[in-house]
């Protein structure tokens, strides 16, 4: 099924591409909108997740520069019989995390520092369990691959609007205003393609990992007020990567449900109340230690 999901993902985008491409430049520029999708499909399946990463300036860490953060994920990457993916901090006070990656041997989880300092040892369980439910799925690939083509969708838009299409034909003038209706609609195909029922099944499937599903459920809470409050200027000037995190990171649209990347919050933490307190399955962190809650990055980085 994930097969199927993806290679449906990658048809629909390119079948954009190549409708653009057709009101750009007839059929020689539905042909050269066609190989620029390959190009791209192929671009985005092997450097999406690396692009993600560089995007928001995340830093790879290593047990020697980050022992308990990088620990932590370790421990629950063996609870979930998963390889242990790289593991990344962003600098930024948004508190939020996300996975990215092609398939379980080549994933990441990045957390930002807002996050570390913001969540108790628990709760970062609960978050860092929740994005290995997403490698461990292979949701991080429809994700990542997502973002890159919304994104290269977009920028054809943009030439379509700005060369003015082709008004040499019948769908010239036509073909200018669709696209320009296509440009914003983007951000709703990146959301119907990325179900929100994926975030319920990360939720239940990483609180299965952590043990504890109250852990996440508590965190779901502190990060729904702490990223209201704080912007997160990366993800504002690239929407279409809100999807990939736990929280949606924006705010232009926080009270639009219909089109919304994440299920409400309220939602998703009375389902894990509904699964009940710890599995029966020994815990996979240490409990008790809470990162500081003061100025800098905190004991995680």
């Amino acid at each position: 099924m994930n097969t199927f999901r993806v290679g449906l993902l990658i048809a629909a985008m390119t079948g954009l591409f190549l409708a653009v491409g057709f009101l750009l430049g007839g059929e020689a520029g539905m042909a050269f909108a066609f190989i620029l999708a390959l190009g791209m499909n192929a671009f985005a399946y092997w450097n999406s997740d690396k692009m993600v990463l560089r995007m928001y300036g995340a830093r790879q860490i290593d047990r020697a520069s980050a022992p308990d953060f990088y620990g932590l994920v370790e421990q629950l990457a063996n609870r979930a019989k998963l390889p242990m993916p790289k593991v990344y901090i962003m600098e930024n006070d948004q508190p939020n995390a996300f996975a990215t990656g092609r398939n379980p041997e080549n994933a990441a989880v990045a957390a930002t520092t807002g996050i570390l300092r913001l969540l108790s040892r628990d709760e970062l369980a609960g978050v860092m369990a929740h994005e290995l439910a997403h490698v461990k799925n292979r949701d991080t690939l429809v994700m990542t691959i997502t973002a890159t083509l919304a994104g290269a969708i977009g920028m054809l838009a943009s030439f379509a609007m700005f060369f003015g299409g082709r008004r040499d034909s019948r769908l010239g003038f036509i073909g200018v205003i669709a696209v320009a209706i296509l440009a914003p609609l983007t951000a709703s195909l990146v959301q119907m393609a990325i179900s929100r029922t994926r975030e319920y099944g990360a939720d239940k499937d990483g609180a299965e990992i952590c043990g504890n599903p109250s852990w996440l459920a508590s965190a779901l809470a502190k990060l729904e007020t702490g990223s209201r409050q704080v912007d997160n200027s990366v993800a504002e000037a690239n929407p279409a990567t809100a999807h990939l995190f736990i929280v949606n990171p924006l705010h232009a649209h926080a009270a639009d449900s219909l089109f919304s990347t994440h299920p409400k919050t309220v939602n998703r933490i009375a389902r894990l109340e509904a699964m009940g307190g710890p599995s029966s399955s020994p815990s996979p962190v240490r409990r008790g230690s809470v990162p500081n809650s003061g100025g800098g990055k905190g004991r995680w980085a």
